[in-house]
């Protein structure tokens, strides 16, 4: 994929994982397809681990991951942030 594929991919699973997720979180749209990339690449790293596959274009399988990571992300940046 290419790398504005990437962004829109992470800009999806982001904002489900928000929307998953509600809360008053800083920062706006940028930090929502920051979450969501690196939520993507976390993702499809654990899916690989696990065996249950890596991200590899726009699939069911590879959303699940991208939101499953980005929701790890999230939880982890509202941690931080208090």
């Amino acid at each position: 994929m290419g790398i504005l594929s990437w962004i829109l991919f992470g800009l999806i699973a982001g904002a489900i994982a928000k929307v998953i997720m509600p809360g008053r979180d800083p920062g706006g749209i940028i930090v929502t397809i920051i979450i969501g990339i690196v939520g993507a690449v976390l993702g499809g790293y654990l899916g690989t681990l696990i065996g249950f596959g890596g991200i590899a274009g726009f699939e069911i399988r590879s959303f699940v991951l991208a939101v499953g990571g980005a929701l790890i992300v999230l939880a982890g940046y509202r941690a931080i942030k208090k």
